[in-house]
């Protein structure tokens, strides 16, 4: 299957895949086509994105990923790599058990500098509207993941994401310098050691530092999908945005993204093959 689902997000996930490998990019949308009602009108919607990373991947190319799911809308519409009940008070008044409290759930009410994001607090109908939209996109990797499974026994699936080069306000690390690569497992639960120690060392023998699991553990793609047991394996990684990225006026730079390209290439080639 290739095709857009409601122009929220893009797949390609054939019934008979040739790789165990399945790759989500759950943040690089920027679309908010039919939400911009909700959001502040000085909203700046690349800010919080996990910008070009669909390109990083190559997504949609004809030697990128065989098997992906990939966000168009904004973040800022809603979270893709959130629980849909992870919602703040604020957010959504009419949410029985809303229990976020920085305002940057499912429905993001403020950006990561503080700035608000939400025009007005959403309807319980709107927001069930987006959870809708959440279902699909998990569905969609969970069909894709199964398939996997069901032709090679096991299935790897790789969140790819981008942050900030140093800690934001509305980080847990604020002013802090990142490392170049993390990687993500939920702290070795989400896929077997051999994936991350992999993926470790493949970005170290690039000369990139990397720390696995700081700041950044893995969100809902990786908890909820990573089931090692169960023979599928979830990584989330984390790439620091100066390697390809003017950060101040959101453009590319080079040779940081073409070197990127080659890099990840080169770990999903690896890991077409890989044996867990």
């Amino acid at each position: 299957m290739l095709g857009i689902v409601e122009g929220a997000f893009t797949a390609r996930t054939p019934g008979e895949p040739s790789t165990p490998l399945v790759v989500s990019v759950p943040h690089a949308g920027l679309s908010t086509a039919g939400y911009e009602e909700t959001l502040t009108p000085e909203l700046e919607v690349r800010s919080d994105a996990d910008l070009f990373v669909d390109r990083l991947y190559g997504i949609g190319e004809a030697e990128g990923p065989e098997v992906y799911v990939a966000a168009q809308l904004s973040r800022f519409v809603c979270d893709l790599n959130r629980d849909p009940d992870d919602v703040c008070p604020g957010a959504v008044p009419e949410h029985p058990t809303a229990r976020n409290v920085d305002g940057r759930g499912f429905i993001w009410a403020v950006t990561t500098t503080g700035v608000p994001a939400l025009a007005r607090p959403l309807a319980i109908s709107e927001w069930r509207g987006r959870t809708a939209i959440h279902a699909a996109y998990h569905d969609t990797i969970r069909r894709a993941l199964a398939r996997a499974r069901a032709r090679f026994g096991y299935a790897i699936l790789v969140d790819g994401h981008s942050m900030p080069s140093r800690g934001r306000s509305g980080h847990q690390d604020p002013g802090h310098a990142r490392a170049a690569v993390v990687p993500g497992d939920r702290q070795g639960t989400s896929c077997a050691p051999a994936l991350t120690a992999l993926v470790t060392r493949h970005f170290a023998a690039q000369g990139f530092d990397v720390r696995a699991n700081d700041p950044y553990k893995g969100g809902y793609v990786t908890a909820h999908h990573g089931r090692p047991a169960d023979g599928i394996h979830a990584i989330q990684i984390e790439l620091r945005r100066d390697l390809y990225l003017d950060e101040e006026r959101f453009v590319t730079v080079e040779p940081g993204l073409s070197r990127l390209r080659g890099v990840i290439a080169a770990l999903l080639a690896e890991l077409k093959t890989f044996r867990l």
